[in-house]
Parts: C-alpha cells; sequence; structure tokens
C-alpha cells in the first residue's frame, strides 16, 4: 500500500484537492482499485463542498482501471456539491475523453492554474 500511496501526490489549495498521479499510475491493476480509491477519495469524503482537479501531465497513457478511478471520485464529489476537473491531458489522453464523452462531464484544461481559477470562479 505504501508503494501505491506514493503513486499519488495529493495538495490542497483551500478546498480544492490537486491529485497528481504519478506514471506509475498508468499501470494500475483491477486488484488495486479499491487501495487507490481509499488514497483519493478518503480526503476528499474531510470537506463539507470538495473540489477536485486532477493533473494528469505525468501520464502517458490513461486506462480503463484509472478511469475508473476518476468516476468513482467525479461521483464522490458531485454527490457532495463540488465540482470536478482534469488538467495536464496529453493528445491521446483528451482524445480518449472525447470518445467516452467524458469531456462533457469533465471539463479539461490545459495547466493546472488556469483548473484552479475555473474553480475559484464558482465560489
Amino acid at each position: 500500500m505504501a508503494e501505491l500511496q506514493n503513486s499519488f501526490q495529493l495538495k490542497w489549495r483551500g478546498d480544492t484537492l490537486i491529485v497528481s498521479p504519478s506514471g506509475h499510475c498508468e499501470e494500475l491493476g483491477w486488484e488495486l482499485i479499491d487501495q487507490a480509491a481509499l488514497i483519493v477519495l478518503q480526503p476528499i469524503k474531510s470537506v463539507k463542498l470538495p473540489n477536485v482537479v486532477f493533473d494528469l501531465s505525468k501520464l502517458k497513457f490513461v486506462g480503463s482501471v484509472f478511469l475508473s478511478l476518476m468516476l468513482r471520485c467525479y461521483k464522490l464529489v458531485k454527490s457532495r456539491g463540488g465540482e470536478f476537473v482534469l488538467c495536464g491531458a496529453n493528445g491521446m489522453a483528451t482524445e480518449l475523453m472525447r470518445i467516452t464523452k467524458l469531456d462533457s462531464l469533465w471539463p479539461i484544461y490545459d495547466s493546472r492554474e488556469d483548473a484552479l481559477m475555473s474553480l475559484e470562479g464558482n465560489d
């Protein structure tokens, strides 16, 4: 679990949690999805109205397991009245979001600062 814990950098900026997965998350398998979800979802539960930025800039590949993790996170954030956005997605990840229509759920920003500014505008 410690190695998996190191695969996610979690940083708060006000009530916004910035989740920065490392490249190791590209290899995340279904057997670890519940542990990964615990790492990411637990901090979100501590805030009344959470916002989340998933910074994908360190990922070259986004697979079905990682998409599942982001969906879990999105559902929790929305159920608590918060906002969920992505940033730093490469061309392949952006295309995947477009094809799966997830870009209609999750705004995608080029930079972390753009994503944070969009959330600050929602306050």
